[in-house]
């Protein structure tokens, strides 16, 4: 079984694979009560560019970590999908609607780590 920053790294191949922009790492994982220890949070520049970053995601972490999520979602109109790996969830946003819920204000507890494209 993976760690959870064993996949929060190969999320982050994945994303950078596609091209994705402002990708952030939130460490959850000592707010308590919290739905899982890490979001990594990115977007794309369109609908085909979120969903181009989630199968490379998806592809990333089956092929070299053996791990399938849970649940994803958002796929359908491709404006904002959320990847459920249990410990980490991935919220892949194209940039209004990134702007618009500002997940990383919500969770503003949460130790952020911005990482370089």
């Amino acid at each position: 079984m993976n760690t959870a920053k064993e996949i929060v790294k190969k999320i982050v191949e994945g994303i950078q694979e596609k091209k994705g922009q402002r990708i952030v790492v939130a460490d959850l994982s000592h707010i308590e009560g919290t739905i899982a220890q890490y979001f990594v949070i990115c977007q794309g520049n369109s609908p085909t560019q979120v969903e181009a970053i989630a199968e490379s995601i998806g592809d990333m972490v089956r092929e070299q970590l053996h791990e399938k999520p849970a649940h994803v979602v958002g796929l359908e109109r491709a404006q904002w999908v959320a990847i459920d790996y249990t410990d980490v969830i991935v919220h892949i946003f194209v940039p209004e609607l990134r702007e618009f819920y500002d997940l990383e204000n919500l969770w503003q507890d949460a130790k952020m780590e911005e990482i370089s494209e």
